[in-house]
């Protein structure tokens, strides 16, 4: 099942992910990550321990490909799973393993990786690659979010559609954005309409929580007021463009 997006944005050093599939609830099973230490998306028959052993062996400082070859060397059913990695600088690695399920494969570019199986073909991996790299004048979460539109247009999950997540992590080890739709007919669709919901208030309000480097937040609802508003009016700019 599945295709997803990992992508280290250049401009900000944020860290992302998209995932959708013809599956309940992909974002509670192949999302895994953290800020400053990197993403994990596992896929295919899921291996929820790639992970979470995926983003310690990260933290401890191994680059992806010592973090691959130990997740697939511990797992003696590695040939059903697929998997790619990204750490903090951008660096990233896939598996496909040869019993996933048609179409499956994976592509990548610099700082960003694509990798999907039981798809309609390649050009569902292509197209979401070509899109999320056309497309550097929009934000990163809208940018990772138009790669996964690319990629349904050329027919996506051959079994049809159903649910899809988005995360993005910044220097927290929690994420400053975890959206996700679990059942839903057009998943990609409703994932767009909750993005937006997401700046009404609660973006701004994220960025008024404890950090490593503001260890009590902002808790001025004044502030966070504010804030709110100068991002809708961001969000109204982006749609009048």
């Amino acid at each position: 099942m599945t295709w997803s997006i990992i992508a280290r944005d250049p401009a900000t050093g944020d860290l992302g992910l998209a995932v959708t599939t013809k599956f309940f609830a992909v974002g509670a099973l192949c999302a895994f990550g953290a800020g400053r230490v990197g993403v994990v998306a596992t896929q295919a028959f899921v291996n929820p321990l790639f992970g979470i052993d995926g983003l310690r062996l990260l933290g401890e400082g191994r680059p992806p490909a010592e973090v691959l070859a130990i997740l697939l060397r511990d797992d003696p059913n590695a040939a059903s799973r697929q998997v790619h990695v990204l750490s903090p600088d951008g660096a990233t690695i896939r598996y496909t393993g040869e019993a996933c399920v048609d179409w499956c494969g994976h592509v990548a570019g610099e700082h960003v990786s694509v990798a999907g199986n039981m798809l309609a073909g390649p050009r569902v991996v292509e197209a979401t690659l070509e899109t999320y790299l056309a497309r550097m004048d929009l934000p990163f979460a809208d940018r990772l979010l138009a790669a996964l539109d690319a990629g349904q247009a050329e027919g996506g999950d051959k079994r049809g559609r159903q649910s899809a997540a988005l995360k993005i992590w910044r220097a927290e080890p929690y994420p400053a954005l975890d959206i996700r739709v679990d059942d839903h007919p057009e998943p990609l669709v409703e994932l767009r309409r909750l993005h937006e919901v997401a700046y009404e208030r609660f973006a701004a309000f994220m960025e008024a929580l404890p950090s490593r480097t503001t260890p009590g937040g902002n808790p001025d609802r004044s502030w966070v007021d504010r804030r709110a508003a100068e991002m809708q009016a961001e969000r109204r700019a982006l749609a009048g463009r």
